[in-house]
């Protein structure tokens, strides 16, 4: 019973905000116009009930204009039903693309907001695949939660309706046995509430472990899915490690938890089904049995059977709505699991933002960036690199070297305002600009205008503008390519990527640009020929570089060393004269 509710109270909190948005009208109306319509079905299966008395009894008394008028009424009752289903399903269609639209935007708004995505992966697991949940989760818990909704509230009023129309039949055709009629109030209704109540208990021990199967199962094909896109973005490096039987292995041992536990599914559906289609086949002839020796004793007429029977198997499938829809309730609740965690991890990533025992970056009313009492950390609290005083000063190069491990990555996290773990804090200018280019820049798939601006809006640079900066940087034989679409972290080698990073930088033309390893997989001519560039270009950019070169000392007038000092890394100053 707690996890019933818990499980209610997190579908609650998953689904109430929809309906409390900006388009809480739009929701509210065409969930409303689906309940109504589903209301209007039960009415009309109330009816059909009815039909069926008059009808069969005509059948039996050879009654053919009865007959007759009876096929045109249901033929009435008919066209009414299709077309409430045909409209029902539309409806419910576009509340599911409604509501689905509105929780993809919130959630990729929570997920993306202010380097949350990045702070959730230092975190931990909380979340694994957050594609999958965005995805596909969203489009299940939307689509599930309406069938299941709307069923049980089908069930409800049916049974309601039901119960007292069966109530009714009981008195007219007593339950008859061994010749004598036995006065029991609404025997049918006792009847099919015992039945349905023996089979809810049976399908829910029969079926429970398909719940966390079916957590696992989605998990584990999520993971096989993100290592094959993994395979396909590194496509190179494996060829040319010839890796290829390393991978395969790879990912057939993932491929194995995808088989080994849909086995187990398989084994529990087995028995779930075997179970639950005994159930509904013995659902058919058992009002029929409980109601034959009253016909049999003429105390009912063969319409008066008819309508019971259908009657009872309208209340037995309202009573059964949890043993049909198990299945779906499995994974529902699944489903409902996977976004509940997604929304603490990114709960959880907004509050590490919020906590005051980390790094914090803070406007200054100066030109420089300035470093006070920081000392950045590891996730798990180890002193990694220390801070305090130093600047990085306004309009001047400044190079970055030191040991691999000693931090001067995460340095520049921190500064970007991405790495929480630390203390201290990080002041920058007002309104300054900053950029920073990794060793191997993001380029999105799309076309190459895109890619080049990114994150700018292609709007915002024209082509000519675009075409310049790749003249410019090396690149001109991609200026006829800009409106090509394509994977260009996969189309252009890792030098031509950093060019385009360069390029990048030149049409933003940051305050500050940190350089990390930006130029590494160019030879030492290019590279010269780049910094060149920017000195040229940018001339009142604040460069920051990470390096291990000896010739980038000529590009840079100021050359800070990270030296280990005890437990940590601390930042020295060697100033040197240095050519521009």
């Amino acid at each position: 019973m707690n996890n019933i509710r818990s499980t209610l109270a997190t579908v609650w909190r998953i689904a109430s905000p929809y309906f409390n948005s900006d388009d809480k009208w739009a929701g509210r109306g065409l969930l409303a116009a689906v309940v109504i319509i589903e209301l209007a079905s039960v009415f009309l299966t109330v009816l059909f009930n009815r039909w069926n008395n008059v009808f069969y009894n005509a059948l039996q008394e050879r009654d053919q204009a009865v007959f007759t008028y009876q096929i045109g009424y249901f033929c009435v009752l008919a066209a009414f039903w299709i077309g409430l289903k045909v409209y029902q399903l539309y409806l419910n269609q576009w509340l599911q693309i409604r509501w689905r639209r509105w929780m993809t935007t919130r959630y990729l708004g929570g997920w993306l907001h202010d380097a949350n995505h990045y702070r959730m992966q230092l975190l931990g697991d909380a979340a694994d695949n957050p594609d999958q949940r965005i995805a596909d989760d969203t489009q299940r818990f939307v689509e599930q939660t309406l069938t299941l909704g709307i069923g049980l509230l089908s069930a409800v009023v049916t049974l309601a309706s039901f119960v007292f129309i069966l109530w009714g039949l009981s008195n007219q055709a007593p339950l008859h046995l061994f010749g004598k009629d036995l006065a029991i109030p609404g025997y049918l209704v006792l009847g099919a509430l015992v039945y349905a109540i023996l089979g809810t208990v049976l399908t829910h021990v029969i079926g429970r472990p398909l719940v966390d199967l079916n957590f696992r199962q989605q998990r584990f094909e999520a993971d096989f899915r993100f290592n094959l896109v993994r395979t396909r973005e590194n496509a190179e490096q494996i060829a040319l490690l010839h890796g290829e039987p390393a991978e395969r292995t790879r990912l057939l041992d993932r491929f194995g938890f995808v088989v080994g536990n849909w086995l187990d599914i398989m084994q529990r559906t087995k028995k779930l089904t075997a179970f639950t289609a005994t159930y509904s086949q013995a659902a058919v002839i058992f009002p029929y049995v409980l109601i034959a020796p009253a016909y049999f004793a003429n105390k009912i007429q063969l319409g008066g059977m008819m309508q019971t029977a259908s009657a009872f198997s309208s209340v037995q499938d309202s009573l059964s709505f949890f043993i049909t829809a198990y299945r779906t309730l499995a994974e529902w609740q699944s489903v409902v699991a996977r976004l509940d965690g997604f929304e603490n991890s990114i709960r959880g990533g907004d509050a590490l933002a919020q906590r005051q025992d980390i790094i914090h970056v803070k406007p200054t009313g100066g030109d420089a960036i300035d470093l006070d009492d920081l000392l950045v950390t590891l996730p798990d609290g180890k002193p990694l690199l220390a801070a305090d005083g130093f600047s990085l000063r306004d309009n001047e190069r400044t190079l970055v070297t030191g040991p691999s491990g000693a931090g001067k990555s995460t340095l520049f996290r921190a500064v970007a305002g991405i790495w929480p773990f630390g203390r201290g804090s990080v002041n920058i200018p007002a309104k300054a600009s900053l950029m920073m280019l990794p060793q191997r820049p993001y380029l999105p798939i799309g076309s190459l205008h895109d890619a080049v601006v990114y994150p700018g809006q292609a709007a915002s640079y024209d082509a000519g503008q675009v075409r310049e900066v790749l003249a410019a940087v090396g690149l001109p034989q991609l200026a006829a390519r800009l409106e090509e679409e394509a994977h260009w972290n996969r189309m252009l080698s890792l030098g031509e990527q950093q060019r385009l990073g360069i390029a990048r930088a030149l049409l933003h033309a940051p305050q500050f640009l940190f350089l990390d390893e930006a130029t590494a997989s160019l030879d030492e001519p290019s590279e010269a020929a780049l910094y060149r560039l920017i000195a040229e270009k940018l001339p009142d950019t604040t460069v920051v570089s990470i390096g291990h070169r000896s010739t980038l000392d000529a590009f840079h007038q100021r050359n800070i060393s990270l030296v280990r000092d005890g437990d940590r890394f601390t930042l020295r100053d060697k100033v040197e004269a240095a050519a521009s």
